[in-house]
């Protein structure tokens, strides 16, 4: 079962996130990040890559696109704030944009 991070935790997991671009939404416990790509096509590749390890990991982010914008929201509303899952999400929607 999927928990709420604990403060240990959070300084784990969420600070790298926020020291590579992610942010927290005030008064929420909800990461945020623009990915903005060369053109739609880009967009949308990143956006497929990304949904096939949401999907595999049973862990769906509320996100965007806009032409070559894709805003990303990510939080688990199980929980009711920031979990694991999100970090690895977010660790992982990073690395497929190298």
């Amino acid at each position: 079962m999927t928990e709420h991070l604990s403060e240990t935790a959070r300084k784990s997991l969420i600070d790298p996130l926020l020291e590579n671009g992610w942010t927290l939404e005030e008064g929420a416990e909800v990461l945020t990040k623009t990915f903005t790509f060369e053109d739609f096509t880009e967009a949308f590749a990143w956006m497929t890559r990304a949904a096939l390890w949401a999907e595999k990991w049973g862990h769906h982010p509320d996100w965007s696109n806009s032409y070559k914008t894709v805003i990303v929201r990510l939080t688990t509303h199980d929980v009711g704030g920031l979990s694991a899952l999100d970090a690895k999400l977010a660790r992982k929607m990073d690395q497929l944009t190298a």
